[in-house]
């Protein structure tokens, strides 16, 4: 009872003195606090924003998803365009860009709901991010270490190199094909 008692008056705003309503004066708080509740008020928004980003998302190309309408281009790798193509083993052209987003909805679809932490925006107003599937495992470096997707070395310096190295050695996604044409509308090999 005591308890409640004490919360309700909490709760009702404490007995104030009667003067204090009508001098703008608040007995609860010392003087300055509200200027500086106020600056917290308005840093704190744009510091919220940029937390991790958690649910299902929606592929947009092979490096780009989309979480409760957030753009997010994954941090340090590249992958093809939907409408590029690339050299299978034999030399054929195939949708390299478009295999690769329908791997990567395939790898998202089997451990949702996805976690992205940011890094910062692209020039597209785009979260660059790092994600991760619910179990654990690391989206940005499964793309490369798959072959679906470069190391980026212009974003983290290189983060996924190594990655890559092993997706080239066993001749993973875009790395089983041929050396690509010199200005083709090809996937570039670097």
């Amino acid at each position: 009872m005591i308890g409640s008692r004490m919360a309700a008056t909490i709760l009702a705003g404490g007995p104030q003195r009667p003067h204090a309503r009508w001098c703008g004066v608040s007995p609860r708080l010392p003087p300055g606090t509200v200027p500086i509740a106020l600056v917290l008020l308005l840093t704190a928004g744009p510091a919220a924003g940029t937390g991790p980003i958690i649910g299902d998302a929606f592929v947009i190309d092979g490096d780009t998803i989309e979480i409760a309408g957030e753009r997010i281009q994954l941090n340090g790798v590249d992958a093809p365009e939907d409408w590029q193509v690339c050299l299978d083993e034999s030399g054929a052209d195939y949708r390299c860009g478009k295999e690769s987003s329908l791997a990567l909805d395939a790898f998202l679809s089997a451990s949702r709901p996805i976690r992205c932490e940011f890094a910062g925006r692209d020039r597209y107003g785009r979260y660059i991010g790092t994600c991760f599937r619910a179990d654990g495992k690391d989206v940005n470096r499964w793309l490369v270490e798959s072959g679906y997707a470069i190391n980026r070395e212009n974003h983290d310096r290189g983060l996924y190199a190594a990655a890559q190295e092993m997706a080239r050695s066993l001749r993973a996604g875009m790395w089983r094909g041929q050396p690509r044409a010199e200005g083709s509308q090809r996937v570039a090999e670097e």
